[in-house]
């Protein structure tokens, strides 16, 4: 007959009380901003990156901008 060990045992310890559990749940988002990915074509990344490096911004922050324009524009 095979002689087969007993399994080991969990060297991890207790886990901590309840009181001192601190969940995730109630964590502030860091920077209010979230990511957004989407396909586009590669023309329009390459003039988008060099529009925003000529006015020496980001490329997030010239499509908020660029988005705050259109709304006015369109009256939205």
């Amino acid at each position: 007959m095979a002689n087969i060990a007993p399994p080991q045992k969990s060297r991890k310890g207790a886990p901590p009380p309840l009181t001192r559990t601190v969940g995730n749940l109630s964590k502030p988002e860091p920077s209010g901003q979230e990511t957004l990915n989407l396909r586009v074509p590669l023309q329009f990344k390459r003039e988008l990156k060099t529009l925003a490096a000529q006015q020496g911004t980001s490329m997030t922050e010239l499509i908020v901008e660029a988005i705050g324009l259109l709304r006015e524009q369109r009256g939205v």
